[in-house]
């Protein structure tokens, strides 16, 4: 064989076709659980970020979970959302239904606190597809012999499924069939039996791990109220104490407030303690900041001696608990530079190339009285557990709120470990994180846990700025996993609104945190008595801030807003609507100085619409479009308003009206909106 032959020969070797394979490798290489199951689920909501975080519901709420559904061709389908608490072995389940365009619903009540998995399953269902088919043919006036006996079959089978009574009457229906009884197709009866025992062999089941965090009634609906123990007291000649606290709570509980809240009452450090004002060198007797935290009298575990003891706390609590109030505390992870874990874990915090702890700075602002923690130490795991511990004493002597205070100044990671721990034990803590910084910050720490939030609000002040940021907090997904609480003021934030502002402004700021969001705030007495005044102008800082001296109100003002507050915060306590977020819709009114929106029950028998004038200082005039639809009213039906603020009474009818609101009076309406009763009538006629 020459050269030239042996090359071509080894050149057709190379391009010869591979062994055909044999049939059982052409086969399609598809799992078994997949090759006959022919449902896709997706779209699922609530659904936080595919399942890594849980939704959050309020015990005793109706969880609706809805997604598409659907497979290749004409079958018929059905569905199941399955659910059950975390810590049970079997699911529970209910039927879901078809809405519109393959979107299906479904719904359960969670009716306690703790933690709840939910999930979805859909086959293809072959007794309704026949069912569906055997209406069309009786509907056609044709019998179609062949068609009973395939869903005598389809019967026969469920039978084997059934046990007992179900079983027989399965076998019964079965029989009828085959003796070409047609109208036994159609029995309702029949229906109901093979709903009850489906065919699921080739069911698809949506379970990544889905979770609802399930809070107590005080999480989604609360009224809270900030102040300073140190200024409690009655007596100009003396700070105040905890006892001062206590003889306080009548106060605090004629504003209709459920929540008390006090920043730190820890022991405060005296090195580089700031004066008034924030200055750098303290005048002699200065208190000092609370957020300062540690002493040689104790840290995060202490109470500062110069307001009270323990028993002194305890005793606050006990009161609270008679006026329906509970206490929040303050939980701020930083420390003082005399606090003892500067002694005992030096390496907790970061040390500078001079030897000197590296103190908080937000340059060119430096607060040398504080020392943040170094979450990246070797030591990690034991800073956790210590704060983790710190939580543990407070629920020990009866705590269940908590305000966190700049929780995006710590990792995710510790975050997440810290809430899931102390939920598993203590399901009815509440968490609200103080976190004013970037959104993106802000939802990811309500997706770790924390049950409520601060917002934006304080600096929303434009109609067009509000319905915009509060219907992205009510539109899913955010409103799955974020709870606001609005704040109209704090010890850090006097908006230049509030600073140059009126009565009215004060007013309707309040009126707008108080219905737009269930829960809501306020820095006081403050806000009650309106004050305003800055440290410097252009800035939100307070003049003569209660963070850094003792200040003593005079809360028999004669302009104080203590009146209306107690009127809003009893509203609010009235009427169910406002007691949840989730049915809050804005409608249309003919005046970019008003703003209107409502609230209403799911049954709408109590339907709450609030206007409110945000010019303080002028009259403002416009046409409220009304949701007749959504209110249950007809279309020339006469309904009654009640604002619950003036108490005055308005008969409106149709979908336009006018409105009219002056601040020198009062810069808003809360409308109790009332249908002609049908049947029992009270003594006006609407109800």
């Amino acid at each position: 064989m020459t050269v030239r032959t042996v090359a071509r020969s080894a050149e057709r070797n190379a391009v010869r076709a591979p062994p055909r394979p044999s049939a059982q490798e052409q086969q399609p290489q598809v799992p078994e659980e997949r090759g006959r199951r022919r449902v896709v689920i997706e779209g699922v909501s609530p659904e936080v970020d595919c399942g890594r975080f849980a939704a959050k519901r309020i015990a005793g709420d109706r969880m609706t979970v809805e997604a598409d559904i659907f497979a290749d061709g004409h079958d018929q389908l059905s569905a199941r959302l399955l659910y059950r608490r975390e810590e049970a072995p079997t699911w529970s389940e209910t039927p879901m239904e078809l809405l519109v365009n393959d979107r299906w619903r479904g719904e359960f009540i969670v009716p306690e606190i703790g933690r709840y998995r939910y999930a979805l399953r859909g086959w293809v269902d072959l007794f309704k597809t026949w069912r569906y088919g055997m209406e069309r043919w009786l509907e056609a006036g044709e019998t179609v012999p062949v068609e009973l006996k395939i869903g005598a079959d389809l019967v026969d089978r469920a039978s084997e499924r059934a046990a007992d009574d179900d079983s027989d009457r399965l076998r019964a229906f079965a029989g009828g069939l085959r003796r070409g009884e047609s109208a036994v197709a159609l029995d309702p009866e029949l229906a109901e039996l093979m709903d009850r025992h489906p065919d699921t062999e080739f069911a698809v089941t949506y379970d990544p791990g889905l979770v609802i965090e399930v809070d107590r009634p005080r999480a989604g609906f609360g009224a809270w109220y900030e102040m300073f123990p140190r200024s409690a007291s009655s007596d100009p000649d003396r700070a105040g104490t905890l006892r001062d606290v206590e003889s306080r709570i009548p106060y605090v509980a004629s504003m209709g407030f459920d929540v008390l809240y006090l920043p730190p009452i820890h022991p405060i450090g005296r090195t580089k303690r700031k004066g008034k004002n924030n200055a750098v060198v303290a005048e002699k007797g200065a208190p000092g900041s609370p957020w300062a935290i540690g002493a040689v009298s104790g840290g995060h575990k202490a109470i500062d001696p110069a307001l009270g003891t323990m028993d002194d706390f305890q005793r606050l609590l006990a009161t609270a608990r008679r006026y329906g109030i509970e206490i929040a505390m303050d939980a701020a992870f930083q420390a003082s530079p005399d606090h003892p874990y500067v002694v005992e874990h030096l390496e907790w915090f970061r040390v500078r190339p001079d030897g000197m702890v590296q103190y908080a700075e937000n340059p060119p602002k430096r607060y040398e009285d504080i020392y943040p923690f170094n979450f990246e130490n070797h030591d990690w795991r034991g800073l956790w557990a210590e704060l983790e511990s710190v939580f543990e004493f407070w629920i020990d002597q009866g705590v269940r709120i908590f305000r966190v205070d700049n929780p995006h100044t710590k990792p995710f990671a510790f975050w997440a470990w810290l809430i899931e721990r102390l939920k598993r034990r203590h399901p009815d803590v509440i968490l609200l994180s103080e976190a004013f910084t970037r959104p993106k910050v802000v939802y990811q720490l309500a997706k770790l846990g924390f049950t409520q939030s601060y917002t934006y609000f304080t600096w929303r002040r434009a109609k067009w700025e509000l319905e915009e940021y509060f219907t992205e907090l009510n539109r899913p997904p955010v409103r799955d996993f974020f709870r606001p609480n609005l704040w109209p003021n704090t010890p850090d934030i006097l908006t230049e609104q509030l600073q140059y502002g009126t009565r009215a402004t004060f007013q309707s700021r309040l009126v707008l945190a108080a219905t737009l969001s269930a829960n809501y705030g306020i820095y006081g007495p403050a806000f009650e008595l309106m004050e305003q005044a800055p440290a410097v102008a252009g800035k939100e800082e307070y003049l003569n801030s209660e963070k850094y001296e003792v200040r003593h109100w005079n809360l028999d003002q004669p302009d104080s807003l203590h009146d209306f507050i107690a009127r809003v915060n009893r509203i609010r306590r009235d009427n169910p609507a406002l007691k949840a977020n989730q049915s809050l819709q804005f409608h249309r009114l003919d005046n970019e100085q008003l703003i209107a929106y409502s609230k209403i029950t799911e049954d709408a028998a109590n339907i709450i619409l609030t206007i409110v004038n945000m010019d303080a200082h002028n009259r403002q005039s416009g046409w409220v479009e009304m949701p007749l639809e959504r209110f249950k009213l007809g279309p020339d039906e006469a309904y009654q308003v009640h604002d619950l603020l003036s108490g005055a009474y308005y008969l409106w009818h149709g979908d336009r009206n006018y409105v009219e609101l002056h601040p020198d009076v009062v810069p808003a309406h809360i409308f109790s909106v009332r249908r002609r009763a049908r049947t029992e009538r009270d003594f006006d006629g609407f109800a």
